[in-house]
């Protein structure tokens, strides 16, 4: 548990942190000609639709909720949170978790998300 912790502090100081997640915010919005700055959950829901690799298509309210449950998946699975177990009939993802979160506060999970997603845009 306390490994998991001194691993993400060590990763990534804040202020390289704010920097990396600003730069790479601003690359989205310029990629895909965005009006604003994309959130969290935005960077999320590009993730998810590139990893259902369906891009043609409008998504439902579930759907997009859905996609960003997609996207965190792939974020955590290579920390040990998830299995893949395959797609279903439909062609999505799906995993199975395999040790529970154990960080506290929504600030340290935004920003163990926010490195995978650095991580993860930036191969």
């Amino acid at each position: 548990m306390f490994a998991t912790l001194i691993y993400i502090c060590a990763s990534m100081e804040a202020w390289e942190l704010d920097f990396e997640w600003l730069q790479l915010r601003h690359r989205v919005k310029d990629r895909f000609d965005f009006a604003k700055l994309p959130d969290l959950s935005g960077i999320l829901f590009l993730i998810g639709i590139q990893e259902l690799g369906d891009l043609g298509r409008s998504f439902s309210k579930e759907e997009k909720q859905d996609l960003m449950h997609v996207a965190v998946c792939t974020l955590l699975e290579e920390e040990g949170y998830f299995e893949f177990i395959g797609r279903d009939e439909d062609g999505w993802p799906h995993w199975e978790p395999i040790r529970k979160f154990v960080m506290k506060g929504v600030e340290s999970q935004e920003n163990l998300l926010k490195e995978k997603i650095i991580a993860y845009l930036n191969l």
